[in-house]
This record gives C-alpha cells, structure tokens and sequence, in this order.
C-alpha cells in the first residue's frame, strides 16, 4: 500500500514539474510594467501598470514593493491595496497570465516590485 502511495506521488510530481508548475515558478515570474499614459491629473503625469504572471501555476497573495508610493489619482483597493511598505495585488486573489492594470499619477513612478506571493497550481 505504501509503495502505490509513492508511485503515486512521484507520477504526480513529475507531471507537474514537467509542465512548469512547482519548483520553476516562483515570485520571478510576476512581470510589472509601467508607461506614461500621456495624460495629466493635477498636473502629474499619469502611469498605466500592467502586471502579469508568467508561470503555468497561478500566484496568490501577490505583494508589491509600495514603499513611499504616493498618488493623486485613486486606485481602486481591491486592485492595489496598500498596507505600510506593500501593496496587496487583487485582493490576493489569483494571478494568472491575463495581466492586472490600473493606473495612478504621480511625478515619477515607483518600482512596485514584486516581494511575495504563494502558488496555486490547483486552481
């Protein structure tokens, strides 16, 4: 019984692993870019962020880099929540590889690298 248990497992790794997901995907996969939008708000320029995850699994509990981030233009929270020195991407729901944008205005932009996340290769 024992021995079929294993098999099992080790079938089931190799599957996995051979398709991307477990031990290759990791908080590196999540892909941020951001361009001027060409438009102003109070004077600032406005920048457009697409965030995108590039692993096979998808990523939960995404948190961004947000130290000193500063905007005059609302960004909706349940897009980009700000707690302290991170942000939490998507009310830490699922990152897939359909890319997450918003926008905000400030003089400069701001890393927003990403710091953590936790991978989901079952949903």
């Amino acid at each position: 019984m024992a021995s079929t248990i294993n098999i099992v497992s080790t079938l089931l790794f190799l599957c996995f692993t051979s398709q991307g997901y477990g031990l290759l995907c990791s908080i590196n996969d999540i892909s941020v870019k951001q361009s001027q939008s060409g438009a102003k708000n109070f004077g600032k320029p406005e920048w457009v962020v697409s965030i995108t995850n590039k692993c096979d699994c998808v990523q939960v509990n995404v948190r961004l880099n947000c130290q000193g981030f500063q905007t005059v233009e609302k960004v909706d929270p349940s897009i980009l929540k700000v707690l302290g020195n991170e942000c939490l991407l998507n009310f830490g729901n699922a990152i897939s590889k359909d890319p997450i944008t918003f926008k905000y205005a400030w003089d400069n932009s701001f890393p927003l690298n990403p710091v953590s996340s936790e991978l989901d290769c079952f949903l």
